[in-house]
């Protein structure tokens, strides 16, 4: 996909961090806009600088399958067709660090609802919309390097990109066999500097943990307080999955720090060995250029 004047894309959890930035990309490529964020008031002033002529904010919950069915039939009926979905919008349980058996139902449904229904709700929301239109078009799914390494930590957001990895590739094979004109991307973020780890504020109440109520813990701390200070900035992660989008390009990483975890798995699992892992705080100080932390 070259041509993006005039064309019209969809970005959920559009309100901020990559979302955003992905706003600001489509838009200064011309593009007609349909923001989708439960921060409907961040996604409507987006929404607003860029001119309600061009764009629109809509409420969506993208782990409710009714909200996207809306998102969808909205966005076809304001401008006639999708040219670029993003399924985008992503959140991290906060909280004390958990190892897996210890992570809450609210954790699992709330991690899994909106990190990986959220992709699959849009897949099937539009996805059968454009390909009755019959144009060229796009679809990016923000995945993770979480989604490609293992290790105790993260498990809850970690298993859903997982998920999310086998569900965009499955796309790009089944979108290849019916020979539709849909390009495929997968966007996977190393250290970004946004506010998924502050998305606790946004945990609805039927996924409250009442007797567990989510703690600041000592890694997420570390990460943002030390990490963030040298991480990807969202406009960089935004640019590096354009120009995938451009190239027609599946995979894309915001980092190669990540590389010799992903390869390592890739052994272990090709030589049956037992899994080697490092910590997310020792991989994400790779990736922001502050040197190993044992695991």
């Amino acid at each position: 996909m070259h041509d993006f004047k005039e064309k019209c894309a969809v970005i959920t959890g559009a309100g901020s961090g990559i979302g955003a930035a992905l706003v600001e990309r489509a838009a200064r490529e011309g593009m007609n806009l349909v923001l989708a964020d439960i921060q409907i008031d961040q996604a409507k002033a987006l929404a607003e600088r860029i001119g309600f002529d061009r764009a629109f904010a809509m409420h969506c919950d993208v782990s409710d399958g009714a909200s996207v069915d809306a998102l969808a039939d909205a966005a076809f009926e304001r401008f006639g067709a999708v040219d670029l979905l993003c399924n985008n919008a992503g959140i991290v349980p906060g909280g004390r660090h958990r190892r897996v058996w210890e992570y809450t139902p609210g954790d699992w449904n709330w991690s899994i609802g909106v990190n990986l229904y959220g992709v699959v709700n849009g897949l099937r929301s539009f996805v059968p919309k454009m390909i009755e239109a019959g144009r060229p078009a796009h679809i990016m799914n923000t995945a993770s390097v979480a989604g490609f390494v293992s290790g105790s930590g993260s498990a809850c957001y970690g298993a859903a990109k997982h998920a999310v990895v086998r569900v965009t590739e499955a796309l790009y094979a089944g979108l290849r066999e019916i020979g539709a004109p849909i390009g495929v991307t997968m966007l996977n973020p190393g250290l970004v500097r946004t506010g998924i780890y502050e998305a606790e504020r946004l945990r609805p109440d039927r996924h409250a943990d009442a007797n567990d109520p989510p703690v600041e813990s000592e890694e997420l701390e570390a990460m943002r307080d030390e990490l963030y200070r040298n991480a990807t900035t969202p406009e960089e992660a935004a640019d590096l999955a354009f120009q995938g989008i451009i190239d027609n390009r599946f995979y894309v990483f915001t980092s190669s720090s990540f590389d010799a975890a992903i390869e390592q798995r890739a052994q272990d699992i090709l030589t049956r060995s037992d899994p080697h892992f490092e910590s997310i705080v020792a991989m994400s100080r790779k990736d922001s250029g502050l040197g190993a932390m044992s695991a």
